[in-house]
């Protein structure tokens, strides 16, 4: 990384100018492994080409179709390197909203995967851009064929390139609606990545397991443990693949989403694993139960942090090792309900909706505002929208929380999220925490439906562990166990999986969207 300027497309470059030899990356799909020295020169051999070849400008989108791979990091980099902007896309899209988003930045240049010719076909029809090309299985070995006849040299446009200029963007998640595209900078990315290497403790000998998808933010924490000089094991998560690759590449790090780490603990087989190389899990992607917490800090032989974050603004607060330490021990055990404190490079504060911070009393609601050079500069082609969101330095995130007097934050709900029963505000996690009281529960979703007499009834979707049942009266009374009356929920559906956006959290707008559809109603 030069100083003089963050490029986020030299972050291999340093490693392979120290040890060229060292691993850089694991596909353990694919079978293929990469040093930092094989890396480096396919990354300028790829901004020679865009360059040269391609003849793109700086700040032309690079739209990418594809699972995570070793030609994705290639990309990432090499458009970074020399000024482009990396679109990332989604593939579990459908055909109009992918081409939607894939609009929405027009590129000038696709890259798909072989596996998804199909849809780079369809997008081709309906989206307008310069080159397309394809690598891998089902590709036509377009892209590869490009590297190939590219120089090596260092693409002279790279000396201009860093600092305040876009390089990514990363799509929402969607779980208010459609999808936005989050613009970030080299420094915007430096700085989250920044703050995850304090929280994290990063150290060189890590190796580091990427589960999240690379089209969206868990890439820059995957980049991170790279800029250390550590190996990125590529995987497309799967609980027994985790699993077994953990034990076999040593892995020592890595973000598991609360959906995942349930997955992983449920697995029939998971006491046979060897984790002993495991050094620290982050989570996130939603609060997490009080019950899921204790049992993951039982069952794997590392310490965990939870990670409080958004595509807008990489990871924001954090509950660091510690603090499960010493609640677990019994000292402030609530704090494992929280997503901690702010982060080193971040400044968090609790607003009413004129703006005002709220108390620190543990019981005052508010919205969560960040202000951080880790916050985006703003959504792509949405000057309105970014104008609502970063407010006089601060970003507003939609996420209505609580915190102590110690300044741990304790989310109650998106503010969409909020049910209102007979004049009550119900906050859909705490009901949640409650259902997850009993032992049989995997995951579950709580919202509002429709209700004539009160205005909105609690509803629970819940997806029970394999080979667990449970009757709805039987959630239903253990939810009231833990909660005031009006709280508890009034019908339960079972289902064998929840809908989910790319970062792990459960879409309830489609859950909830089909009861008030079927009311003739609107939310």
């Amino acid at each position: 990384m030069r100083t003089k300027s963050v490029n986020i497309g030299f972050i291999p470059a340093k490693t392979a100018r120290l040890e060229p030899a060292r691993e850089a990356l694991i596909d353990v799909h694919s079978g293929r492994r990469m040093t930092f020295g094989e890396l480096d020169e396919r990354v300028r051999r790829l901004g020679n080409a865009l360059v040269d070849q391609l003849a793109l400008d700086k700040g032309d989108r690079v739209a990418i179709l594809s699972k995570n791979s070793i030609e994705y990091m290639e990309i990432l980099y090499a458009c970074a390197r020399v000024g482009m902007i990396a679109q990332p896309i989604n593939w579990r899209l459908g055909a109009e909203e992918m081409a939607r988003v894939v609009a929405d930045g027009a590129p000038a240049l696709v890259i798909s995967s072989g596996e998804y010719a199909e849809q780079a076909a369809q997008l081709k029809q309906r989206v307008e851009a310069s080159h397309w090309l394809s690598f891998g299985p089902g590709g036509d070995d377009s892209y590869d064929s490009l590297v190939a006849a590219s120089a090596s040299h260092e693409p002279a446009l790279s000396s201009s390139v860093g600092n305040d200029d876009p390089t990514l963007i990363l799509y929402t998640g969607g779980t208010t609606g459609e999808s936005k595209g989050a613009l970030h900078t080299h420094r915007t990315l430096f700085m989250g990545m920044l703050n995850q290497t304090v929280a994290e403790r990063v150290v060189p000998s890590d190796v580091y397991m990427l589960t999240g998808q690379m089209f969206h933010i868990p890439v820059a924490l995957g980049m991170n443990y790279h800029a250390h000089g550590c190996p990125m094991v590529l995987i497309n998560f799967d609980a027994r693949l985790a699993l077994e690759t953990i034990e076999r590449e040593r892995v020592s790090a890595f973000l598991g989403i609360t959906t995942m780490l349930n997955w992983m603990m449920a697995d029939e087989k998971f006491d046979s694993f060897d984790l002993s190389s495991l050094r620290n899990i982050q989570y996130g992607g939603g609060p997490m139960p009080h019950s899921v917490v204790a049992r993951a800090l039982e069952a794997f032989p590392c310490t965990i942090i939870q990670g409080y974050g958004q595509t807008e603004g990489m990871t924001m607060s954090f509950l660091s090792q510690e603090d499960h330490i010493r609640a677990l021990a019994g000292e402030h055990p609530e704090r494992l309900g929280s997503c901690g404190r702010e982060g080193f490079i971040t400044e968090i504060r609790l607003a009413d909706t004129d703006g005002n911070t709220v108390p620190r009393d543990g019981k005052t609601p508010g919205e969560i505002l960040v202000r951080s050079e880790a916050n985006m500069v703003g959504y792509w082609q949405r000057p309105e929208l970014t104008a609502q969101t970063l407010r006089d330095g601060w970003m507003w995130t939609g996420d209505i929380a609580v915190w102590d007097e110690d300044g741990y934050i304790f989310i109650v709900d998106r503010a969409k999220d909020m049910i209102i029963s007979g004049g009550e505000n119900i906050f859909s996690t705490q009901v949640e925490a409650a259902i997850h009281q009993h032992p049989g529960v995997l995951e579950s979703a709580v919202f509002g439906i429709p209700d004539d007499e009160w205005g909105e009834s609690v509803k629970a979707v819940v997806v029970m562990k394999p080979g667990e049942t449970a009757t709805e009266q039987e959630i239903i009374d253990t939810a009231a166990r833990h909660l005031a009356s009006y709280q508890k929920p009034k019908s339960v559906d079972f289902v064998d999986s929840l809908p989910k956006a790319p970062t792990g959290k459960i879409l309830k707008r489609q859950l909830r969207d089909v009861y008030w559809q079927k009311a003739g109603k609107h939310i």
